[in-house]
């Protein structure tokens, strides 16, 4: 049987060797039809503490490695905001003093 592969969102990274993923989906209301979100958060084991708070990472289920944790960390997706943020922030400073 393969092994599920979710997309979600770094929103906690505090506890040793572990990350909190959010991962959202859009289904559609059986009643209604409107598009509506539901997430679920879950917790994936990341080795190294590599990954940050705010990161888009992938995550891969596996064998139960704690109470709680039954995923673990395959890859960045793609890199968290503040760190886009704050490269900005030098770059418009380092145009300031030019001018």
């Amino acid at each position: 049987m393969p092994k599920r592969v979710l997309i979600g969102t770094v929103v906690s990274d505090k506890t040793d060797k572990t990350v909190t993923v959010l991962v959202e989906r859009k289904v559609k209301h059986p009643l209604y039809g409107k598009i509506i979100r539901r997430s679920k958060k879950y917790h994936a084991h990341d080795e190294d503490n590599a990954y940050s708070t705010g990161e888009r990472v992938r995550i891969e289920e596996t064998r139960p490695i704690s109470k709680s944790k039954t995923w673990k960390v395959l890859d960045r997706v793609q890199a968290g905001k503040t760190a886009a943020l704050e490269a900005d922030l030098e770059v418009e400073a380092a145009g300031a003093t030019q001018e």
